[in-house]
C-alpha cells in the first residue's frame, strides 16, 4: 500500500483517525487547500473571523492574567493562600467553592455532612466572604469565581464585600462561570429547574450590564463536557449550542444583543492530540463569530469574539509515571497558546 495517495484519488483504508474521527491524511499538498478562502475562512488575527486570534498581538501585545485555581477549608485559609500566590506572581484570583456552597447549602445542612471545605472554601455569609478576602483590594486585581447555581448570591456578597471596603464597583473586574446548561449535561450542581434558572442568569447579564461593566457574566462551558466523554467536535458543538442558547434567552428577556455580548466568554478543554486542538480553537472562533453577525445580527466587532480560558486535561492524567502528566500537560497547554487563548490553567 501506499504512504499517500494523490489529490482526489481513494484514501488508504488503515487511513489513521483522530479521537474526534477525524480522518487524517497521510500527506497534504497545496491542492487541499483550493477550495478554501483565505480571507473569509482565515483572515487575520484581531479581524473577523477571528481565526487566527481576537487580538491583532496576542501574547506580544498583552500577556494572559495569571491565576492558580485555590480555595480550601474555610475563608481565613483561603485568605492566606491568596495573599501568598499574590505576593508571588499572580495577577488574578480563581476561587474554588466547595460542593455545599455550590449547590446553595449552609456547612451545617445535614447533606453536606463530609463534604465542606473539600473541593473548595466553604462561603455560607457575607461575613465568610469578607475574611476571605480581608486586606486585598479588589479593584486591583480580577477574580474569577467558578460557581454556576449560586453564581448570583456569590456575585452580590463579591460585590458587597468590595462596597464594605469602600471600593468603586464599576471598577471591579473579573468572572463567573454561571453556566447552568452544562449543569445539566456533565457535571449535576443545578438548583433550580432549566426555565427558572435561565431567567437568573439573564437578570445577571441585564445587572452586571449597568453596575459592573468589566465583569464578564457567564463562562459557557465545553471543559466539563469534554471530561465527561465528549469529543472534540461535541465539546465545540454543546458549547457553542449552549451559547446559542443564552443569546436567545437575554434577547428574549428584552435585552440588546451588543450590549450583552461582548462580556460573554467561553471555557475549553485542551488534550493531547495538539492540530487537532489548535484547530479547535480556531474554528470555533470562527463559527461563533459568524454566529454572532450573521444570526443574531450583533453590530459590534466585540459581539462576534470568542474570547476565552483553556484548562488542560484531567482525565488524561494517571497515578502511575506521574512524570508523564507534565509532558502531557506540556503539550495540553502548548495547544491552547497556540490555537488563541486569553487565559490557561494547567491541570499537574
Amino acid at each position: 500500500m501506499a504512504l499517500y495517495t494523490k489529490p482526489g484519488t481513494q484514501k488508504p483504508a488503515s487511513e489513521v483517525e483522530t479521537a474526534s474521527h477525524i480522518p487524517v491524511h497521510p500527506l497534504y499538498t497545496p491542492a487541499d487547500l483550493k477550495s478554501s478562502d483565505y480571507e473569509t475562512e482565515v483572515g487575520y488575527p484581531g479581524e473577523y473571523p477571528f481565526t487566527r486570534g481576537v487580538q491583532a498581538t496576542m501574547y506580544r501585545g498583552r500577556l494572559w492574567t495569571m491565576r492558580q485555581y485555590a480555595g480550601m477549608g474555610d475563608a481565613e485559609e483561603s485568605n492566606k493562600r491568596y495573599k501568598y500566590l499574590l505576593a508571588n506572581g499572580t495577577t488574578g484570583l480563581s476561587v474554588a467553592f466547595d460542593l455545599p456552597t455550590q449547590i446553595g447549602m449552609d456547612s451545617d445542612h445535614a447533606l453536606a455532612a463530609g463534604e465542606v471545605g473539600k473541593v473548595g472554601v466553604a462561603i455560607d455569609s457575607i461575613e465568610d466572604m469578607e475574611r476571605l478576602f480581608a486586606g486585598i483590594d479588589l479593584t486591583k486585581i480580577s477574580t474569577s469565581m467558578t460557581i454556576n447555581a449560586t453564581a448570583s448570591i456569590l456575585l452580590a456578597l463579591y460585590v458587597a464585600v468590595a462596597k464594605r471596603q469602600g471600593a468603586e464597583i464599576r471598577k471591579l473586574s473579573g468572572t463567573v462561570q454561571n453556566d447552568v446548561l452544562k449543569e445539566y449535561i456533565a457535571r449535576g450542581t443545578y438548583i433550580y429547574p432549566p426555565h427558572q434558572a435561565m431567567r437568573v442568569i439573564t437578570d445577571m447579564f441585564a445587572w452586571a450590564k449597568e453596575n459592573v461593566p468589566e465583569w464578564n457574566t457567564i463562562s459557557i462551558s465545553g471543559y466539563h463536557i469534554r471530561e465527561a466523554g465528549s469529543t472534540t467536535v461535541q465539546e465545540v458543538a454543546f458549547t457553542l449550542g449552549n451559547g446559542i442558547a443564552y443569546v436567545e434567552a437575554a434577547i428574549k428577556a428584552g435585552l440588546d444583543v451588543d450590549q450583552f455580548a461582548p462580556r460573554l466568554s467561553f471555557f475549553f478543554n485542551a488534550h493531547s492530540n495538539f492540530l487537532e486542538e489548535v484547530a479547535k480553537f480556531r474554528a470555533a472562533r470562527r463559527m461563533w463569530a459568524r454566529i454572532m453577525r450573521e444570526h443574531f445580527k450583533a453590530q459590534n466587532p466585540r459581539s462576534w469574539m470568542l474570547r476565552f480560558h483553556t484548562q488542560t486535561a484531567g482525565s488524561t492524567l494517571t497515578a502511575q509515571q506521574p512524570e508523564n502528566n507534565i509532558v502531557r500537560t506540556a503539550i495540553q497547554a502548548l495547544a491552547a497558546v497556540m490555537g488563541g487563548t486569553q487565559s490557561l490553567h494547567t491541570n499537574s
